[in-house]
């Protein structure tokens, strides 16, 4: 398996993951809607997830071989942007 390919597994795992705990963080983000002044739980979350999304997977292969290249990022945001709509299918429906 080549690293681009690994890469791919790990942050498709890693947005797997995130996508399993949608319902609760919906249900959190209604119960405090007040505190963070949320207007739309669901958008908040989507957020949210995305950007637990980038984070890790920046983080992850910094860890990997140190601070992601532009290239890396690029690819980051290409393996990411192809679970929008999973990630999307999971919070507004």
């Amino acid at each position: 398996m080549s690293q681009d390919e690994q890469l791919e597994m790990l942050i498709e795992q890693t947005i797997n993951g995130a996508i399993s705990t949608i319902p609760q963080h919906i249900e959190e983000i209604k119960q405090n809607q007040e505190v963070l002044k949320s207007q739309n739980p669901n958008e908040f979350v989507y957020g949210m997830i995305m950007g637990m999304a980038f984070g890790m997977a920046g983080a992850l292969l910094a860890s990997q071989k140190g601070m992601p290249t532009p290239e890396d990022q690029m690819k980051i945001r290409d393996i990411i942007y192809k679970k929008i709509p999973d990630i999307r299918g999971q919070i507004f429906t």
